[in-house]
């Protein structure tokens, strides 16, 4: 018996370009929207990693846009647990990749697609990879090539967030020269009470903005 093709149809023409992506989807197809004619446009690359905090990208992604800035998402395998990489590409209007092996050296290729390099949401377990060196994704091999200033918003349960081992990973972070948007306090998901909360997105806009010029 022939195995059926689990393809998603999005009505795109037949220039759209092929995306990859996860959750069982074989392939989905993202139409790259045209650029603007300011060749000072500013670009951001999003990293998304698996935080139920990962919805509120999909907000961040259409107020930069909104913002004229050019956004392109990479996200962890888990983030696409929360969200699927074809929303970010239909808000970005660019294609996402969730894993290395997808398209050549999309780490090296995104890098140098970027004058910022922002994480929203980054997890405790993104901020440990970052801090040792850790490249087993497609966003920590990203953030490991990086030139470009990076800005990290974290986000996690309060217990996490005062881990002693989390502090010592944003203590490495920061001397290693990335900028940290503090995270809100406030109830979390799983009822705890705390910092630890994705900090307010106009506050991630307006730091984007401001370190773009």
């Amino acid at each position: 018996m022939q195995k059926k093709e689990n393809r998603v149809d999005t009505g795109l023409d037949e220039n759209s370009v092929e995306l990859p992506a996860c959750m069982g989807f074989e392939m989905v197809k993202v139409t790259e929207q045209e650029q603007p004619a300011d060749s000072n446009i500013k670009r951001v690359l999003l990293c998304v990693t698996g935080s139920i905090a990962a919805y509120k990208a999909c907000e961040l992604t259409r107020e930069l846009v909104k913002a004229n800035v050019e956004v392109r998402v990479l996200m962890t395998l888990n983030a696409t647990r929360f969200v699927t990489p074809l929303t970010f590409a239909v808000l970005s209007g660019h294609p996402v990749y969730s894993n290395e092996w997808e398209q050549g050296m999309i780490h090296i290729d995104a890098r140098n697609a970027a004058d910022l390099l922002l994480v929203a949401p980054a997890t405790a377990n993104s901020i440990a990879k970052f801090a040792n060196g850790i490249a087993d994704d497609v966003v920590s091999s990203t953030w490991l090539a990086a030139r470009c200033p990076r800005l990290v918003a974290p986000a996690m349960n309060p217990a996490m967030w005062q881990n002693a081992a989390t502090r010592r990973n944003m203590d490495q972070l920061q001397a290693d020269g990335a900028e940290i948007v503090a995270p809100g306090s406030g109830n979390v998901i799983c009822g705890d009470i705390g910092e630890g909360r994705l900090a307010d997105l106009q506050q991630i806009v307006r730091l984007v903005l401001d370190r773009l010029g």
